[in-house]
């Protein structure tokens, strides 16, 4: 047998090949981005996140006391008809703020999964239809909801009165007396607190309902505090911008930073993923077929319509708002084809870590998703019209997006004790 020797050409050869191989790597992750890439790219990072938007729905928005009220009712569970649900209870501090489940549950099931919260104080509608117009709207919202804490405005004003009046006070005034009025009554699903609150003056139910009103607004003082932290992508992003090669060779692989760069480029991501939360906060129909045994939901056709007639809205008496600083609500979409079945854009940011995905959980994974956008699957003409054209990408090239969706993870950027139960909650 004639021993393998290696000539000075086939070292030469190995040499200048693995070389070229290296070089290629470095290219795509340290140098080839163009001009245009490198905006894109820089657009996204939460460099380019902007100072958090001033509330004037809710003057006290920023407050430190409605920050430190809000952060103990978001995760009291006596906030429920059960005393077991509470705020937390679908929005996990470990789960990016929500609960991996395609939908929510607290004293029932919803027909929705549930979103995060963490960055919607950027967001102008909230909910997956936008039904709602601020973050204290949106906090009132499953307190009242059958399925969600069950509970009731009256049960909710004798609760503040008994376990937080001190509190409560010290930022919004005295309550009112409560003492003559039932425990239970609402404008809600329950007939017998239905007829409870139709008994009521109308001096009575006002009271009551700003008291309502305000428990959203500590709330949402507390959820304007839970904003996302650096990722890996942020770091390379970082990189990038001051042409630190070993800063996005250490951020990026070779796969996440292909993945990035079709992001970017041929699969569209950012016609609706983007900025510094990866979202648009519009709303738009995907082409997601409707949940098995779930009604139609209509989504952003619906939800347009009932911010504008919702009881707590930018231009009611409960908001702290002047109608001038309500234009939002004036210059409305209310095109009902357009609109059907359109739901709002999540963030991506920590998407690897909120599982299931869609409005209803229809798609288990990622991969699920991705092959759903790049094949864009037509819907039937009553559930209106799917935005999506097929991407034609490579298995490969999936692959290499889902690398990339997976560097969005990060941890939350706020007060560790803000992360979890305050001491003494129930």
């Amino acid at each position: 047998m004639i021993p393998f020797r290696l000539t000075p050409l086939v070292v030469i050869g190995s040499v200048l090949l693995a070389g070229a191989g290296v070089l290629a790597w470095t290219n795509l992750r340290e140098r080839g981005w163009s001009a245009e890439e490198r905006s894109r790219i820089e657009s996204l990072s939460i460099a380019a996140l902007t100072r958090l938007p001033p509330d004037p729905s809710n003057r006290f928005a920023d407050n430190p006391r409605a920050v430190r009220l809000g952060h103990r009712l978001f995760f009291d569970a006596r906030l429920s008809s059960s005393r077991k649900v509470s705020c937390a209870t679908c929005h996990l501090p470990d789960k990016a703020f929500t609960d991996g489940l395609p939908l929510a549950k607290g004293v029932g099931t919803t027909d929705r999964k549930t979103m995060t919260v963490i960055g919607t104080a950027h967001s102008q509608f909230l909910f997956w239809d936008g039904r709602k117009d601020s973050l204290w709207a949106q906090a009132l919202g499953p307190l009242e909801s059958p399925v969600e804490h069950g509970g009731d405005r009256t049960m909710y004003a004798h609760l503040i009165a008994r376990h937080y009046r001190a509190e409560y006070e010290a930022l919004f005034g005295p309550l009112p007396d409560l003492s003559g009025l039932p425990e239970r009554a609402g404008p809600v699903e329950d007939a017998n607190a239905r007829a409870a609150w139709a008994r009521l003056s109308d001096a009575e139910r006002q009271a009551v309902t700003r008291v309502f009103a305000n428990v959203g607004k500590a709330i949402a003082a507390y959820e304007r505090k839970l904003m996302p932290g650096e990722s890996r992508f942020d770091r390379f992003a970082r990189a990038l911008q001051e042409d630190d090669r070993q800063g996005m060779k250490a951020a990026l692989s070779r796969d996440e930073a292909a993945g990035l760069r079709l992001f970017i480029g041929r699969a569209n991501c950012t016609d609706c993923h983007s900025g510094p939360l990866f979202t648009n906060n519009d709303f738009h129909n995907t082409g997601i077929p409707a949940a098995a045994g779930l009604p139609r939901d209509a989504g952003r056709a619906a939800g347009v319509l009932k911010v504008r007639d919702d009881e707590f809205n930018c231009l009611s008496p409960y908001s702290d708002a002047r109608p001038g600083q309500c234009g939002h609500l004036r210059f409305l979409k209310t095109d009902g084809h357009e609109l059907t079945r359109a739901f709002k854009v999540p963030t991506l940011r920590n998407i690897s870590l909120t599982a299931p995905y869609m409005h209803a959980g229809q798609k288990r994974t990622l991969r699920e998703v991705l092959e759903h956008y790049n094949q864009a699957p037509q819907l039937d003409e009553h559930d209106g019209h799917s935005e999506l054209k097929p991407l034609n990408l490579s298995d490969g090239e999936l692959g290499q997006l889902e690398a990339f969706l997976r560097t969005l993870d990060s941890p939350v950027s706020a007060p560790a004790e803000l992360l979890r139960a305050p001491q003494g909650s129930r």
